[in-house]
């Protein structure tokens, strides 16, 4: 009962930081207080461990390494979406190094995603039920996707549940933080330097 806890209040979590955000700075820090922290310190007062939740060196990184191939083709046909290349990157940037301060930090932004929905609500609920699991996790990360190029929600729908099956066969969040992070800062590398 105690990995349920941790994934219904991780999916209440899931609201918070797109609800009272009002800038960058905020939505970040919002981010790492409600996907990271507070689920973590959860975990930590019901005596969970974070390996429990997926937060642990995955079994191997083969599958990884071919969604991640996946991904930077797809990062191609992105391209070809007008929509998608006036949006990314996200950030404003007047030098390389402020660019790789920021897809450091949307590094940091990826991690919560990925320790929430994966993490907290993904590995829990899988103890009981995979299916049902992973639409629990995939249903709200789609929803954060609303607002983004339309392209975007039919895509993180499926990617929700790639991701979801893949860290529960690897037994960690790693995968989906690697493939989700570099993928999109490939992304933003394509669509700032073409």
């Amino acid at each position: 009962m105690k990995h349920e806890v941790i994934a219904l209040v991780s999916l209440a979590l899931s609201f918070v930081p797109p609800l009272l955000s009002r800038n960058f700075r905020d939505w970040v820090i919002l981010l790492v207080l409600a996907y990271l922290l507070a689920p973590s310190i959860l975990a930590k007062i019901l005596r969970v461990p974070l390996s429990d939740l997926g937060l642990k060196k995955p079994r191997g990184f083969k599958l990884t390494l071919i969604l991640l191939g996946f991904a930077f083709v797809l990062s191609f046909i992105g391209l070809a979406f007008p929509e998608m290349k006036s949006y990314y990157p996200r950030f404003q940037y007047s030098s390389v190094v402020e660019f790789i301060g920021y897809e450091l930090v949307f590094g940091i932004i990826m991690l919560a995603h990925e320790a929430l929905f994966r993490g907290f609500i993904l590995f829990p609920l899988a103890r009981r039920n995979k299916i049902l699991a992973i639409l629990a996790q995939d249903i709200p990360y789609t929803l954060l996707h609303i607002g983004k190029p339309s392209i975007e929600v039919p895509y993180a729908f499926l990617a929700g549940i790639v991701f979801a099956i893949i860290d529960l066969k690897e037994e960690s969040i790693a995968p989906s933080f690697i493939v989700h992070w570099l993928g999109s800062a490939f992304f933003d590398v394509l669509c700032a330097f073409t």
